[in-house]
């Protein structure tokens, strides 16, 4: 099994006796599912429906601990506190006290809360740990591990306030909950399921030449623009593509080639006769 460190990883923690029902009121899945060896892959949403963090909830006997992007770990807590109002909850930066791994391949994670990731079986393990533990692997092969199977991380991959879910796989890889009831930004989600309003996704692609910085704009061979690159690791990346032009044949972007690999999991519209 390989095993990496997550630096750019911070560990949010939730507790006291309201925590689950203050949390599930406020993001995309189901709370109640999360235990300490099987997370909840879900999302905070404007209230408008769109995106602005996602992270991996796990649950311990106390707390529910959120490991989340470094990088948004304060505007979690922030955005989490206006909400708290008179709910017996404490939200603390417990990064500290965890250090978040990723674990992958055949056989057991180390010992430290180890959770399964949600999304796919190939995904692997979520792991957290008082100390950073021995590893075999870099956070770039992680990188290029959950871009070959198309799974978007973050700000890397998502746009604050502008994406929604169902552009970045969320539906298919588990991260939304259609039955737990009402969460922030939950009608716009529904309404992009139920009416087929989806025009763009989040597809993997593999690049010949030099990787394409995100945002690079994509083109088709006539020159149309089909959309923008996101993030990449060696030849693999995330595209976020409109999806006409999935078969246009060979896109371009920055003088690199892509070619669209949309995995297994995808659920795309099928095409008018």
């Amino acid at each position: 099994m390989k095993i990496a460190a997550l630096p750019d990883r911070a560990v949010l923690e939730i507790s006291g006796e309201d925590r689950v029902a203050f949390l599930q009121g406020l993001i995309s899945n189901d709370v109640t599912k999360a235990r300490a060896d099987l997370a909840v892959w879900a999302a905070l949403l404007t209230p408008q429906g769109k995106w602005l963090a996602d992270f991996f909830v796990i649950a311990t006997p106390d707390a529910l601990l959120l490991d989340v992007e470094a990088a948004q770990l304060a505007m979690l807590i922030t955005r989490l506190s206006r909400f708290r109002l008179r709910a017996k909850v404490a939200l603390r930066d417990a990064s500290a006290d965890w250090r978040v791994h990723a674990a992958w391949g055949e056989g057991l994670p180390p010992e430290g809360s180890a959770a399964r990731d949600p999304r796919l079986p190939e995904a692997g393990w979520r792991v957290l740990a008082g100390t950073i533990l021995p590893s075999n692997a870099s956070a770039d092969e992680y990188a290029a591990h959950r871009l070959s199977l198309g799974l978007p991380d973050g700000s890397q991959d998502m746009e604050a306030e502008k994406s929604v879910l169902l552009e970045g796989g969320f539906d298919e890889l588990h991260g939304i909950s259609w039955t737990k009831g009402c969460y922030m930004g939950q009608e716009l989600t529904a309404r992009t399921r139920y009416r087929g309003l989806l025009k763009r996704r989040l597809v993997p692609v593999v690049i010949e030449g030099t990787a394409p910085e995100r945002g690079t704009p994509i083109l088709t061979p006539d020159g149309a623009e089909a959309g923008e690159m996101r993030s990449s690791q060696g030849a693999q990346g995330l595209a976020l593509l409109r999806l006409e032009w999935l078969a246009a044949g060979p896109l371009t972007s920055g003088g690199a080639k892509l070619k669209p690999q949309p995995p297994a999991w995808m659920k795309l519209p099928e095409e008018k006769a």
